[in-house]
């Protein structure tokens, strides 16, 4: 599904991101991307998501070359892709069904569609009870589960998660890798970049380690190695 070939990225002030990564993820793999701030991790996802492009190198989702799409193409491309952050990015004046109604209103979905599939997508992630609350209302655990509900509401293929659980306790950080397995095994595919090693053991899926934009380990059932 995602292939990223012989991909090379250089800043201008000559500074190096990645360097001759090389790597793929299967349909419906969870996939855990681990490495030390500056090691490569965030620009490896804005890739994906044609945030940003390669110096050298291609990235692929399926036979597409991400970085071929042109940009009044990319909003359609983009709904492939769910996107879950450390920051949560939650809008603070809406409720939890605005929220993720939003998401879904961007994507030119219909007032019954949002109505039937938000309270949905609210219950998968276990806050049926919290639909109207805001933001303020919440906890942290809380607020990034509705992260994931607006990330998973139009159904994509793949869910980015960038450091989803950094700002989380232990309790909370539990419950979010428990949804996000829940999600993988309904059949959507999980990239997840994160420096809990807790998280990393606990999952016992693949995990990519990246050193100053390399790969320099990729392991099927892999451990927090750092």
């Amino acid at each position: 599904m995602i292939y990223f070939d012989n991909v090379s990225k250089r800043y201008s002030d000559n500074s190096i991101a990645l360097s001759e990564v090389t790597f793929q993820v299967a349909p419906n793999e969870f996939v855990s991307i681990v490495g030390h701030s500056g090691a490569g991790k965030t620009t490896l996802l804005k890739m994906l998501i044609a945030e940003d492009k390669p110096t050298s190198g291609q990235v692929f989702y399926e036979s597409l070359d991400i970085n071929s799409i042109a940009r009044s193409a990319l909003p359609k491309f983009r709904r492939k892709i769910g996107t879950v952050f450390q920051d949560f990015k939650l809008l603070p004046h809406k409720t939890a069904y605005e929220n993720i109604a939003f998401a879904m209103e961007a994507n030119g979905r219909s007032d019954a569609e949002i109505a039937e599939n938000v309270p949905q997508a609210l219950e998968l992630v276990d806050l049926g009870d919290k639909i109207w609350n805001f933001p303020h209302e919440l906890s942290g655990g809380e607020k990034q589960r509705v992260a994931i509900a607006r990330a998973i509401v139009n159904q994509p293929d793949i869910i980015i998660a960038d450091e989803p659980t950094g700002n989380l306790d232990p309790i909370a950080t539990y419950e979010v890798v428990q949804i996000l397995k829940k999600i993988n095994d309904l059949g959507t595919t999980i990239i997840m970049t994160t420096h809990n090693k807790g998280v990393i053991d606990a999952l016992k899926r693949r995990v990519i380690t990246m050193d100053e934009g390399r790969i320099v380990r990729d392991d099927a059932e892999g451990k927090y190695m750092l």
